[in-house]
């Protein structure tokens, strides 16, 4: 095989949580760009039938689902969705997920319990029902677990106060290993990757007003761009990682190797 047809996913099916803005919408595009049918769900379908749009308008595949990725019966919608769509499932980045800023001594539990649903819950909902149906089918799969630089490190007093996100980042970096270890005789893979700073909707406001303290903290003295992440995404969703698993891969610019 060629060395750059390790990364196509021509013929593969990819579902993407959260896949109509920000993170996942950058991934669902780099998927599509290598050859795989994306299935795109999140709680509100515009945003993400934007994105199937243009999609569709370069050539690529997609299907746009509505999902709350708490709900098992929406989840397994979605993953029945895709099978029935597509013919396959073959892929899952999961990557929805929520945030709320508060001193740990003042986050609202419900706040706090609201976050790991979403960020715990809902990433192992969705690779439980992907998982059972690519253990069914019985030709592997991979997953893709987006976790976060938070889950590694303490978050910063000055702009980043945010213990639920952080520990269930953190979370999602264990569920990684141990699904890995669980599935790895069914021919599943499934990687992590915990990003730094990216410009986005949910960290947009902290950007604008600590941008000069965050790239203190950040030796490439940059935030990411979406290029930094399609590659990424794709190398472990692709052949070209099928020797890899129980990972997580970091891509924040150098800040957690001070």
């Amino acid at each position: 095989m060629d060395t750059l047809d390790l990364f196509r996913l021509d013929g593969k099916t990819a579902i993407v949580t959260g896949g109509g803005r920000g993170l996942g919408r950058y991934m669902a595009e780099a998927l599509s760009d290598a050859g795989a049918n994306v299935v795109l769900c999140s709680r509100k379908l515009e945003p993400l039938t934007e994105v199937k749009e243009e999609i569709e308008a370069g050539g690529g595949r997609a299907l746009a689902l509505e999902c709350d990725v708490t709900d098992p019966g929406e989840v397994e919608k979605v993953v029945s969705g895709a099978v029935e769509a597509f013919g396959s499932l073959d892929v899952v980045v999961n990557n929805s997920g929520a945030t709320w800023g508060a001193p740990a001594e003042e986050m609202p539990l419900e706040k706090f319990d609201q976050v790991v649903a979403v960020n715990v819950r809902g990433t192992f909902l969705m690779s439980q029902a992907a998982g059972r149906r690519m253990i069914s089918a019985g030709s592997g799969g991979t997953i893709v677990n987006i976790s976060s630089v938070a889950g590694i490190v303490g978050g910063h007093p000055d702009y980043m106060q945010t213990v639920g996100y952080n520990t269930s980042k953190g979370a999602i970096i264990s569920m990684t290993r141990d699904l890995a270890t669980s599935w790895a005789p069914h021919g599943i893979t499934v990687n992590a990757i915990a990003p730094g700073w990216f410009p986005t909707r949910m960290s947009g406001a902290l950007i604008e007003k600590f941008e000069e303290k965050m790239l203190d903290g950040i030796p490439l003295r940059r935030f990411g761009n979406p290029e930094d992440l399609k590659g990424v995404v794709v190398f472990l969703a692709s052949p070209a990682a099928s020797y890899i698993t129980g990972q997580t891969v970091v891509v924040d610019g150098g800040a957690t190797a001070w």
